[in-house]
């Protein structure tokens, strides 16, 4: 399924795990849904077709393993296993039933956000999106507004294309934030500098945006919706 934003399913019987990764994950511009079972995750799964699975192993009704091979039934879906189990046979039986990827608990965001980042670029999920007159190439971190290349600087980048996986939605200054500069100490005003800067590169009329609008005491938002 094509989606401007990758929709991640959290899977974790710990309400507390559960919420940081969903708030990590759309912090970081995803969409994300959690399920605390594994027959819970999987009727998710069914109904909302998402680009890439997160999972612990042990959960009731319905363990990690299940889950994994019920996906597998289905779908070639990106699953990374996220358990406190680290002994080589939990990890060998959740690869051979089909999982992509396996991180051991306690584990770090930014290691687990870099891993999910590979299967979905190996998945082929969210590698570009296409706009009216404008294209945005993760991979290539190439960006072409009718036929033409747009020069920008990895910080206006990072903020394109934040904004642009988010196409219709609200973003904040705070998750600009916390995406672009990654927590560090960055000012709301400098924000609005590199957003000023980008909207000269790619607004024809920067009095009418065609592309980003602001959301005012909120942030910004995309303006057009992705091309089917």
């Amino acid at each position: 399924m094509t989606r401007a934003v990758p929709l991640l399913l959290v899977v974790d019987d710990d309400p507390a795990i559960r919420r940081t990764l969903a708030e990590t994950l759309e912090g970081e511009g995803y969409e994300a849904r959690a399920a605390a079972t594994g027959g819970e995750a999987f009727a998710c799964f069914e109904s909302a077709a998402p680009d890439l699975v997160i999972t612990d192993l042990a959960m009731p009704r319905g363990d990690g393993f299940a889950l994994i091979a019920d996906i597998r039934r289905r779908d070639r879906t990106p699953i990374i296993v996220l358990s406190v189990r680290g002994e080589e046979e939990d990890k060998v039986r959740a690869l051979d039933l089909g999982a992509d990827d396996y991180v051991t608990k306690p584990f770090s965001l930014t290691e687990l956000l870099a891993r999910i980042r590979a299967q979905l670029r190996r998945s082929g999920s969210s590698a570009v999106f296409n706009f009216p007159g404008l294209t945005l190439d993760i991979e290539r971190r190439r960006v072409t507004q009718d036929g033409r290349e747009v020069r920008l600087t990895p910080t206006e980048f990072a903020i394109l294309e934040l904004l642009a996986s988010n196409a219709g939605r609200p973003v904040t200054i705070r998750q600009i934030m916390n995406r672009v500069w990654r927590g560090g100490v960055v000012a709301p005003d400098t924000v609005r500098v590199h957003v000023g800067s980008l909207r000269r590169k790619l607004e024809p009329d920067p009095a009418s945006p065609r592309y980003i609008g602001t959301e005012p005491w909120v942030g910004y938002r995309f303006l057009p919706d992705p091309l089917a």
